[in-house]
């Protein structure tokens, strides 16, 4: 739920059909009196990678200048989901978006715009590829960003958030992240990233399937599975976090219809190894330390010792964001070749060293090393490795 359209230059509305649009207005037309909604303002205020998307419009209600519709087609989206995580965002005390109006039946939400101008837009730009390369060859160079003070503050509110969201964890409130989701999730790589992107043949997939994936695959759900469990935004990233309106104000969290109850690592894995930027060792080891410090006082981290020892708690980060890596290659392969969203494989190479780094510095995980360095044509990397537990 990215907002970050300006609202001075309406983009054209188009719909999927003349059936969608005739609902739309149906629904609409008497928010505009009720919500004192500028209708002439209305305008796409973005897309996300689901069947979702945002529109945008002002208001002359002075309490909500703007606000922000979820455009989510009944038979594609399951908007009861958002719904619900909304209300338990809220008991949590973040600043998630306020519903003023959902019709279940027709997908159509009326939301308070948490405004247009997402963390990840106050981020600085990659630096130029060379020494600060995310990994040296053979693997062509990752560009990472550099963090400055309000890169610091920014990422201390996210993990801020992210404690408050853990807090409220209760069991058998949300999905639980299970072996078989965790299975499925990692099947993506095969079938989009290597099976379609990469054109794997059949015979060849399911040699690298039987000796390599599968039984590389049940030790990473084995792994991620022994962690403490809480809530799981499941998007975790700057991109869905939204700029606070004040520097003692929180940041608001958006793109969280998918949360389930798992691995407490998975938040802090995807925040710091994000899906479209890049930081140093050293910044994202400061971040996660200073996470792992929060959170153990508050008790969130009392299994498997981890508020005891950063180094098992930052190795089962790392198994968590091995999962989480291979997930998303397959998912932005699937959105290219199946949803024509082409411009999601340009950040393909970023996981790629992700998953390169990490495989690299265990023993168990050297046959995926394997696997992926001949499958991207790559020239082995000579790595010292961890043990089983990173030490």
């Amino acid at each position: 739920m990215t907002q970050n359209s300006s609202t001075s230059a309406p983009n054209p509305i188009t719909w999927s059909s003349e059936a969608r649009e005739n609902a739309f207005v149906q629904w609409f037309t008497p928010l505009v009196d009720k919500h004192q909604l500028r209708a002439d303002t209305l305008a796409l205020a973005s897309a996300d990678a689901s069947f979702r998307r945002y529109l945008r419009v002002l208001s002359l209600n002075a309490s909500h200048p703007s606000l922000v519709i979820m455009d989510a087609p009944p038979e594609l989206e399951d908007t009861s989901r958002f719904v619900n995580i909304t209300s338990l965002m809220h008991q949590a005390g973040l600043k998630a978006p306020q519903i003023l109006e959902y019709a279940a039946s027709q997908g159509f939400l009326l939301l308070e715009d948490l405004g247009a101008n997402t963390m990840m837009q106050a981020l600085p730009k990659p630096l130029a590829l060379g020494a600060q390369a995310m990994m040296a060859p053979p693997l062509p160079p990752v560009a990472l960003s550099e963090p400055d003070a309000k890169t610091q503050m920014l990422f201390e509110k996210a993990i801020d958030a992210l404690i408050l969201w853990q807090l409220s964890s209760r069991p058998n409130t949300l999905p639980e992240y299970d072996h078989a989701l965790l299975k499925r999730e990692l099947s993506l790589f095969d079938e989009w990233y290597l099976r379609q992107a990469k054109g794997v043949q059949e015979a060849e997939l399911q040699v690298h399937l039987k000796q390599t994936l599968l039984p590389v695959y049940e030790l990473i759900i084995q792994k991620n599975l022994s962690a403490p469990k809480s809530y799981v935004h499941r998007d975790f990233m700057p991109r869905n976090l939204m700029l606070p309106t004040s520097n003692d104000a929180p940041l608001g969290v958006l793109d969280y219809q998918d949360s389930v109850y798992g691995p407490i690592t998975y938040d802090i894995a995807s925040l710091m190894r994000d899906a479209f930027i890049s930081w140093p060792e050293e910044f994202v080891l400061d971040i996660t330390i200073r996470y792992w410090e929060r959170a153990r006082a508050k008790g969130l981290l009392e299994e498997d010792g981890f508020s005891q020892d950063f180094g098992a708690f930052y190795s089962a980060v790392e198994w968590m964001a091995l999962q989480r890596h291979l997930k998303v290659a397959g998912i932005f392969a699937r959105l290219s070749l199946r949803d024509n969203k082409h411009h999601y494989l340009a950040d393909t190479p970023r996981f790629v060293h992700y998953i390169r780094a990490t495989c690299s510095r265990y023993r168990e995980l050297k046959p995926l090393l394997k696997l992926i360095d001949h499958v991207e044509n790559i020239a082995p990397i000579q790595a010292f490795t961890l043990g089983p537990r990173g030490q």
